[in-house]
């Protein structure tokens, strides 16, 4: 039986469970109310979770027609309503001409170009219980954490390579991967970066704003699942299980000056199509709130992890998640769409001439096994990966495949002043 179950749908508990269960009841932070700020967390003024969750749930997606659709893709604009019957299963059918034009906007918006770039784990630490995530707190996993001159040496391998912009990530730990280690982090990236993202945990205006300070460009949170009901069930354990702090975790951002911030549900955690409803909805209020902000949408699904490759992204096929990242470009032209390493090799390929503006390259999820990776080895000192990857490109075949396809990669185009 897996152990996860009995937090999901309260199955029968077995031994190992009855122990992970004695011991997060132990926990204040343990089955409280996921809707209620925990000490510390800033509460900001803003009415962008109300109207997406309002949309959310007045979404009815079996209502559409044939009709509705060829309607929709008839016009020039894209409203909210338009998008509603563009991620409908009657839309499915009609995914080609979806993809036509989809193409179209994006040849218009950002020419043929695709940007690279690669993620670089700091550390797997956690103190989050999610069940579905292999960085969680009671998965036995190698934890590992870089040390500054370890952090230094991954960088410089990933930038010998060359790459121009890194995404760093961490476990969600604030203890063990505190603001003043992050910070540090993106101080060092400075030196070998020109674009330095942060996938982090959630934080308040202020230590956002420090982190600018020390070099980071943007910010990336995964909402995970915009549904606030199978939120609560899936996250059982830490600060994480605070849905409105994640959710204002983007505002916040801004505030702190971040030139950028991304957006994502998991696909495959919740009914998927209104997860992609509330992603696009959470950037189309934010960008008309904070119009001088780059923002872009990822589409991942669930991939296996550690312990537990069972993990599937149930009823999100790649047909699906070709019209949802369709639907996103129509009804949001101007936002970057990233798709990652978990997604297969020919589907990035093809969603690259159709939607996507960014891929990843040269990837690895581990903790400190980037030069392993590129040597085509295997790192007996590395920390365990978050999940599986689909697709092990290196950036120069990554490079040359995006210029066998008439795209044009580009690895960077800011400069620091």
């Amino acid at each position: 039986m897996d152990e996860n179950q009995f937090f999901v749908d309260g199955s029968q508990l077995s031994a190992k469970a009855l122990e992970k269960k004695h011991h997060l009841e132990q926990d204040p932070s343990y089955r409280t109310n996921h809707m209620e700020y925990m000490e510390g967390m800033e509460q900001i003024e803003s009415n962008i979770q109300q109207q997406v969750l309002e949309q959310m749930e007045q979404y009815s997606y079996d209502g559409y027609t044939a009709t509705d659709v060829r309607r929709v893709l008839q016009k020039e604009s894209c409203s909210i309503e338009d998008f509603k019957v563009l991620l409908s299963p009657a839309a499915e059918p009609f995914l080609e001409e979806m993809a036509a034009k989809a193409k179209r906007i994006t040849s218009r918006q950002f020419g043929n170009t695709v940007y690279l770039f690669t993620p670089l784990y700091l550390a797997n630490y956690c103190e989050n219980y999610c069940v579905y995530c292999g960085f969680n707190c009671y998965n036995q996993i190698a934890r590992k954490q870089l040390s500054e001159e370890e952090m230094e040496h991954e960088m410089q391998v990933i930038a010998d390579a060359g790459i121009e912009e890194i995404l760093m990530l961490t476990g969600e730990s604030p203890q063990k991967s505190n603001v003043e280690y992050i910070g540090r982090a993106c101080e060092i990236a400075k030196k070998y970066f020109r674009n330095i993202g942060l996938e982090v945990y959630p934080m308040n205006t202020e230590q956002y704003a420090y982190l600018h300070q020390c070099g980071a460009d943007y910010v990336t949170v995964f909402q995970e699942t915009y549904d606030a009901e199978r939120y609560e069930n899936l996250h059982l354990l830490g600060h994480k299980r605070v849905y409105p702090y994640r959710f204002d975790a983007q505002e916040r951002a801004l505030r702190g000056g971040m030139r950028g911030v991304g957006f994502s549900a998991l696909l495959g955690l919740s009914d998927f199509r209104k997860d992609a409803l509330a992603s696009a909805l959470h950037v189309y209020y934010l960008q008309r709130k904070y119009p001088h902000g780059e923002f872009s949408l990822s589409c991942p699904r669930l991939r296996p992890i550690v312990n537990n490759e069972s993990i599937s992204p149930q009823d999100v096929g790649e047909r699906q998640l070709c019209q949802i990242l369709c639907a996103y470009r129509i009804f949001l032209p101007y936002v970057g769409i990233t798709v990652s390493s978990r997604e297969q090799k020919s589907f990035r390929d093809g969603i690259a001439k159709i939607a996507a503006t960014k891929i990843s390259a040269g990837v690895s999820t581990g903790i400190g096994d980037h030069e392993s990776k590129y040597q085509g080895e295997d790192s007996e000192d590395a920390g365990d990966e978050q999940f599986e990857i689909a697709d092990n490109r290196s950036l120069k075949q990554m490079y040359q495949d995006m210029e066998e396809q008439g795209l044009q990669p580009v690895l960077n185009d800011y400069v620091r002043v």
